[in-house]
């Protein structure tokens, strides 16, 4: 049975109709959106990692910074379809200068055009830039965080797991926003009808496009579709958030709950009456609250990293 919407993020709901996402709906999804409203004190440059194809890359940092800061390696949402670097000017505008770090925005190739490894390539090839070019851009390398929101929180927990394996970069933190984790769709959250924002029919979609000719097989490698990853442990700390009528619920629950019992310490917060795709209400409480959670979690966890010496601005 679907849980229903928090009143605040229902009334903003109503004004989206319910629809099942296709490849002749996927243009206007791709529309650039209008420009937001950014502060003057975060200033934000365009950079590329040279290769074939480049990637894109919008660094955001504090104008005022002085020294190493902690480094957000963010992927956007889209359901691997749609998105861009965009999405997360709003998200930095607030984070560098409340936490004190830089954000990279990572323009990652979209699906179906190019189906994985691809996307997740593009992402690792980001986190490799960001680390070899950290004095230039005043990173901090103890304090390098993976940060995404919907199928950029999948695309963070494979980047996580293929970071882990590879041994090149090393990440302290990851936060998974609603994460995209299981082609498989085969929990009971997953197959519920009427979802509000993001469907079951779109979330097929979104999988279908992303996974090629990989879709429906058991040939899913745990980079592409995380949840399916048998081995959690050695993974950095982790941040999970979900809603109760978000058809990721239970398999963010569940990943959640298999970082912990694999010895990775994760904090999880299910927010009721939260649809996939809530941070668009931005005026809920529910958004002003997960946005404290994720702050005051990352705040604690840099405290641990540091050993407890950290600038003041951390624990705001």
């Amino acid at each position: 049975m679907n849980q229903p919407l928090d009143a605040e993020i229902a009334a903003a709901v109503a004004a989206f109709p319910h629809f099942a996402l296709t490849a002749d709906l996927l243009p206007a999804f791709r529309l650039p959106a209008p420009p937001a409203e950014l502060s003057d004190a975060v200033e934000r440059t365009e950079r590329q990692v040279p290769g074939d194809p480049p990637v894109g890359l919008r660094v955001h940092r504090p104008v005022d910074a002085t020294g190493p800061l902690p480094c957000f390696v963010s992927m956007h949402g889209g359901g691997f379809v749609f998105g861009s670097v965009e999405k997360d000017d709003l998200l930095f505008d607030r984070w560098c200068t409340l936490l004190g770090i830089i954000g990279v925005s990572v323009d990652y190739r979209l699906a179906p055009e190019t189906t994985y490894p691809g996307p997740l390539d593009d992402c690792y090839r980001a986190l490799v830039w960001t680390y070899e070019h950290a004095d230039e851009l005043g990173v901090d390398c103890d304090a390098i965080v993976l940060h995404g929101v919907s199928a950029g929180g999948g695309l963070a927990a494979g980047l996580a797991l293929l970071a882990r394996d590879r041994g090149e970069v090393p990440v302290a933190l990851q936060i998974l926003d609603t994460p995209m984790l299981d082609d498989r769709r085969i929990t009971p959250s997953s197959r519920q009808d009427g979802l509000a924002i993001w469907s079951r029919e779109s979330n097929e979609f979104g999988w279908r496009s992303y996974l090629g000719d990989r879709f429906g097989s058991e040939d899913v490698p745990g980079y592409a579709a995380p949840a399916r990853a048998i081995d959690l442990a050695g993974l950095p700390p982790a941040f999970v958030s979900v809603g109760t009528c978000d058809g990721f619920r239970d398999e963010d629950v569940e990943y959640a709950l298999r970082l912990n019992q694999a010895g990775v310490p994760t904090e999880l917060r299910v927010y009721a009456g939260a649809p996939h795709g809530y941070q668009f209400a931005r005026d809920s409480a529910i958004y002003r609250a997960s946005r404290l959670d994720i702050e005051g979690w990352f705040a604690r966890r840099l405290q641990a990293i540091k050993g407890g010496a950290t600038s003041s601005r951390y624990s705001k």
